[in-house]
């Protein structure tokens, strides 16, 4: 009697925190609604990735992440804010509640998933870190680096990729930190590093903005792995899976050829199964993520899908003039790659 009234009770406090935890689910997504936007961590100025355009608009992948998740919960892009956040300032900002996503150029990391009560809702970009050094400095590999000072952003997992790389090849450097990318990018050109190292994603927005972008060069090697990604608070899986699938959506869309020209006319006539259950046509998957039946038609018309929002932010006919690479889609010599929606 004694050890049945000891497993009741076991059982009855597991429920009571089951129940608990079931009651704080969707809370981010009923206070997104309540209040009417996505407010959106973004970086504090990154081409390519979240940077004011001549009228303040943040413009960016990072940031039209944030504009899918609206137009997904939304039927409306806009329906965004965005906090303009530092390295140092984000997992906080996250965690407070200040914003209901981090769509940052932010790396995921097994410690920052597991030890920081956040979780990753998958990869936007796949990158690396690397080297940006004046064509004048004569090197052109990082292994020539012997004795180079670095300008590091502090805060970001470059720190330790970077000494780990120097002490396994034998190499010595002077590193000097700054909060900011831009602080590290201007003490680069006035001569007071010889390098400047980053993702390299950044290292080429940063070239962007010098004065004499053509005298710099992005030294081949790539150290490390950094796949950058939108973060959520963890415990509120219902909105981390609205903020998942919503990349995941403008992935299967750039996929099943649906563009932000056509999406319309594939909802009202595609024969193709995967195409009429993606955009509504066919099912109620919306449901499961409480969005409407139109929530990817939503995303692709308003935002596009993956490869047009590369394509403006990133590609060829953006001054960063990114390849595809490993961000090209699986079936196209990349690693991109989303589950169905079924």
């Amino acid at each position: 009697m004694k050890m049945l009234k000891s497993t009741l009770a076991v059982m009855t406090a597991a429920a009571a925190l089951g129940l608990s935890s079931f009651a704080q689910a969707g809370a981010t997504l009923d206070a997104v609604q309540k209040k009417g936007f996505v407010q959106c961590g973004v970086s504090d100025g990154l081409p390519g990735f979240s940077v004011p355009d001549a009228k303040g608009t943040i413009i960016g992948i990072d940031a039209d992440v944030c504009r899918a998740v609206a137009a997904a919960v939304f039927g409306d892009a806009t329906k965004v804010k965005f906090s303009q956040l530092n390295a140092k300032e984000r997992f906080t900002a996250l965690q407070s509640g200040e914003v209901d996503v981090l769509s940052r150029n932010t790396t995921w990391t097994s410690s920052r998933d597991a030890g920081m009560g956040l979780v990753f809702a998958g990869v936007t970009y796949y990158d690396g870190i690397g080297f940006l050094v004046n064509k004048k400095l004569g090197v052109s590999s990082a292994k020539e680096l012997d004795g180079a000072t670095i300008c590091i952003q502090a805060g970001t997992t470059t720190e330790l990729n970077v000494s780990d790389y120097f002490r396994a090849n034998g190499l010595k450097y002077t590193p000097i930190t700054f909060d900011t990318s831009d602080e590290s990018a201007k003490s680069l050109e006035s001569g007071r590093c010889d390098v400047l190292t980053s993702d390299k994603s950044q290292l080429y927005a940063q070239r962007s903005k010098l004065a004499s972008p053509t005298d710099y060069v992005v030294l081949p090697e790539t150290i490390s792995k950094e796949p950058l990604g939108p973060v959520v608070r963890k415990g509120d899986e219902e909105w981390f899976a609205i903020v998942k699938w919503t990349l995941f959506a403008m992935l299967n869309a750039e996929e099943m050829g649906v563009t932000s020209k056509n999406v319309e006319a594939e909802a009202k006539s595609t024969k193709n199964p995967d195409v009429a259950r993606m955009l509504g046509a066919d099912g109620e998957y919306g449901k499961d993520l409480k969005l409407p039946k139109d929530w990817v038609v939503k995303i692709v018309k308003e935002v596009g899908n993956y490869g047009e929002v590369f394509e403006r932010n990133l590609g060829k006919s953006t001054p960063l003039q990114i390849d595809r690479g490993l961000n090209a889609l699986w079936n196209q010599g990349g690693i991109q790659y989303a589950p169905p929606v079924r």
